[in-house]
C-alpha cells in the first residue's frame, strides 16, 4: 500500500478490534483451560513418559509445538487461521464486513444530514432574533443617551442618573449578546461547512462501495483461504488481507468523521438549547466547549478550512450572509474520490 494509507489510514491492531476481543478472551479461556487440564492429568502423563511409545509420542508432539513456535512461516500461519477464526466467530454476532459497515454509514449520513440542515435552520432563526435584539438594544441606547443628555440641559439629575444607567445596562447586554453571536457564527458557518463536505462524504462512500463490493468478491473468490495460507508460508503478500485491511481503514476513518460530526451537532444542540434570548441569558458550560472544540487540532471533516473558518467569524469586515440559502454541494467532474489512495499500489 502506498505512503498516504499507511500514514493516515493505519488499520486497528488486531487486539483493539471486536475480533480482537472475542480472541482474547478465547486466549485466556484457552490458557486457563490448559493449565487446569496439565494439573489434573499431570500425574497420569509422568506414569506415560516411562513407556518409550508414549514418551516418543510425547517428545514429537513437544517437538512439534517448538516448530511452530520457532519457525517464522508457521507461526504466521497459525497467527492467520486463530485471526479467521475468531473472526468467523465474532462475525455471527457483529457486523465486522466494511463493505455492510459503509452501507450503514451512508444510511446513517442521510439521516444525519436531514438533522443537521433543520438544526442550521434552527441557528439562523435564533441569529436573525438575536440580530434584531441587539439592533434594537442599539437604538434604545441611543434613545436613552439622548433623554440623559436633554435631563442633564434641564437640571434633571434623577432623570439624567437613570437614563444614563439604562443605556450602560444595555451597552453591557449588547457586548454580551455580540460575543454570543459571534460564537452562534462560528457555529453557524462550522455547521454549514460540515453539511457540504458530508454530502460530498456520502457520495465518495457511495462510490467505494459500488466499486469495492464487485472487486472484493473477485479478490475473495481468487484468493481462497487456503491460498492466503500459501501466501503466508511463502512470505508473498496476501492481496486478500490487504484488500480488506484497506475497506477496514477506509470505515474507521468514515467512523471518526461521522463521531465528529455528531459530537458537533450535539455540542451546538447544547448551546442552542441553553440560549433565552428573551432575557438574554445562557449558560456559560456551552460556551466553554465550544472554546475547548476552537482551540483543537484540525477537524477531519474540515481539515485546514477550519482555522480559515474561525477567522472569518472573528473578521468584522468578513458579515455572514443569514439570507443566503444552504448549498447542495455537488462534485465536481474532475473530483478525485477521498478513498481512492486507501487502495493505491506501490
Amino acid at each position: 500500500m502506498n505512503t498516504s494509507f499507511q500514514e493516515s489510514a493505519k488499520p486497528k491492531p488486531f487486539w483493539k478490534r471486536p475480533e480482537g476481543v472475542t480472541g482474547m478472551i478465547f486466549l485466556i479461556g484457552l490458557l486457563a483451560g490448559g493449565g487446569f487440564l496439565l494439573a489434573t492429568f499431570l500425574p497420569t502423563l509422568i506414569a506415560l513418559a516411562q513407556n518409550v511409545v508414549y514418551l516418543s509420542l510425547m517428545l514429537l508432539v513437544i517437538a512439534a509445538l517448538a516448530y511452530v513456535i520457532l519457525d517464522p512461516r508457521m507461526r504466521k500461519l497459525v497467527w492467520y487461521m486463530y485471526k479467521s477464526v475468531m473472526r468467523w466467530v465474532t462475525g455471527i454476532f457483529v457486523e465486522l464486513d466494511p463493505i455492510g459497515i459503509l452501507k450503514n454509514y451512508v444510511s446513517d449520513l442521510k439521516n444525519k444530514l436531514r438533522e443537521m440542515n433543520k438544526q442550521i435552520s434552527m441557528l439562523r432563526g435564533q441569529m436573525h432574533k438575536l440580530q434584531e435584539i441587539i439592533h434594537n438594544n442599539k437604538k434604545e441606547i441611543e434613545s436613552n443617551l439622548e433623554l440623559a443628555s436633554k435631563a442633564k440641559e434641564n437640571n434633571k439629575r434623577s432623570t439624567m442618573i437613570l437614563k444614563s444607567r439604562k443605556a450602560g445596562r444595555l451597552r453591557e447586554s449588547n457586548m454580551r449578546l455580540e460575543d454570543l453571536y459571534q460564537r452562534m457564527e462560528v457555529m453557524y458557518r462550522v455547521l454549514t461547512r460540515m453539511y457540504e463536505n458530508s454530502l460530498i462524504l456520502k457520495e465518495d462512500i457511495q462510490d467505494q462501495v459500488a466499486i469495492k463490493e464487485q472487486e472484493r468478491k473477485a479478490i475473495h473468490a481468487s484468493h481462497s483461504a487456503m491460498k492466503s495460507a500459501q501466501s503466508i508460508m511463502s512470505g508473498d503478500p496476501d492481496r486478500r488481507a490487504m484488500f480488506d485491511a484497506a475497506m477496514e481503514a477506509v470505515a474507521d476513518d468514515v467512523a471518526n468523521k461521522v463521531g465528529e460530526m455528531e459530537r458537533f451537532m450535539d455540542m451546538s444542540k447544547n448551546v442552542m438549547e441553553s440560549i433565552d434570548l428573551q432575557n438574554g441569558i445562557f449558560e456559560e458550560e456551552g460556551i466553554k466547549m465550544l472554546e475547548k472544540w476552537e482551540k483543537e487540532g484540525t477537524s477531519l471533516l474540515l481539515g485546514e478550512e477550519k482555522e480559515s473558518l474561525l477567522e472569518k467569524a472573528k473578521n468584522e469586515q468578513d458579515v455572514l450572509d443569514l439570507n443566503e440559502p444552504i448549498k447542495e454541494k455537488v462534485r465536481t467532474t474532475d473530483h478525485k474520490n477521498q478513498y481512492d489512495s486507501f487502495f493505491d499500489a506501490d
